[in-house]
């Protein structure tokens, strides 16, 4: 079965969805990275946030949220089943959370905070690293930016 793109407000899962994704997140950042924190922090249900998830034969395999800042959007939370590594699914969901960014905004940039080992894969999506390099939760990071074609303009 092939792999589908989907995305949506948490506010509109389905309770069973939800949980899945957030599994997704425990079981990839605090279990399989031994870094406790508080992946429920709130931002999931910000105004104009959005779950973005691939999934196949009803499964998840990955996982990523957009959210909306002053001055920017942001891609986070990016996270994928062991299952689907090396398969694309993380590609094909990065590239369709980039697309979204340029949907909701595409005269804003879009930043993320990408452990310092993955930021050479971001790149491949238009992401360059700034001086921002620190550690979140025992792991090496680095602010990561994409920044808007000088030809958009903004939506009202």
């Amino acid at each position: 079965m092939p792999i589908t793109l989907h995305r949506s407000p948490a506010a509109d899962l389905d309770p069973v969805l939800l949980y899945r994704l957030l599994e997704l997140r425990v079981a990839v950042f605090v279990v399989e990275q031994q870094a406790a924190y508080p992946d429920l922090d709130g931002r999931d249900v910000e105004p104009g946030a959005e779950l973005l998830w691939a999934e196949e034969d009803g499964a998840v395999l990955s996982t990523a949220r957009v959210l909306r800042e002053p001055d920017a959007l942001r891609i986070g939370r990016v996270a994928t089943a062991p299952e689907a590594r090396s398969r694309g699914v993380a590609s094909a969901l990065m590239r369709d959370a980039v697309a979204r960014c340029g949907e909701l905004d595409p005269a804003l940039p879009v930043l993320l905070d990408a452990q310092e080992h993955l930021a050479d894969w971001y790149a491949r999506f238009g992401f360059v690293a700034t001086d921002d390099h620190h550690v979140e939760d025992g792991i090496p990071h680095v602010t990561m930016r994409r920044d808007p074609d000088p030809s958009a303009t903004p939506h009202p």
